[in-house]
């Protein structure tokens, strides 16, 4: 992508000013407060896709999460957050680039056997190899509880090499709970 640089890093690494830019291209991208980014996702791989100028104008990470069908051992998952690209530049493949390049990082770490994220577009995602999950959803809180997700939630994963062969997207799917948006 002509004009467009790559960086990826993690969030141990970014200084301030890395920090801080992100969290305005969020904010800029979903008219949403982001400050407590960092705070809530303290582990992320950051995606950056920077212009010739230096200025910030897409952005994905993720971080990890253990996502379980029903029957199955956990599933030690990159779940994708934050995708953003600055306005004035979408439709131009940035999301995608980042997205591809994020989807790369997680395919070649054997650790990963799924990506996971809540779609703020089904549509754009689907297009790109993300599938969405059909069964229901829930959280897993602490002491085995669990507690059903709204109906309304929903959940696209995407393959990796280690996913089960098996993987049935029909059965209930369950996170464990987290500060912030749970799914």
């Amino acid at each position: 992508m002509p004009g467009v640089h790559f960086l990826v890093a993690r969030s141990s690494t970014l200084d301030c000013a890395a920090r801080a830019g992100i969290i305005a291209l969020c904010e800029v991208a979903y008219q949403e407060d982001f400050s407590r980014l960092f705070e809530l996702f303290p582990d992320a791989l950051h995606v950056m896709a920077r212009g010739d100028d230096g200025v910030l104008v897409s952005h994905a990470e993720f971080v990890p999460r253990w996502l379980q069908p029903a029957g199955s051992p956990a599933l030690r998952t990159a779940y994708v957050e934050a995708v953003a690209t600055a306005p004035d530049c979408r439709r131009r493949g940035l999301a995608t680039a980042v997205l591809q390049r994020l989807t790369g990082v997680a395919a070649a770490d054997p650790v990963w056997e799924l990506m996971a994220l809540s779609p703020s577009d089904p549509g754009f995602y689907g297009r790109r190899g993300w599938e969405l999950w059909r069964g229901p959803l829930a959280i897993r809180r602490p002491g085995g509880v669990v507690e059903a997700t709204p109906a309304d939630e929903q959940v696209m994963i995407r393959r990796l090499p280690r996913t089960p062969a098996a993987l049935d997207l029909a059965t209930l799917l369950t996170a464990e709970w987290r500060q912030g948006e749970v799914w």
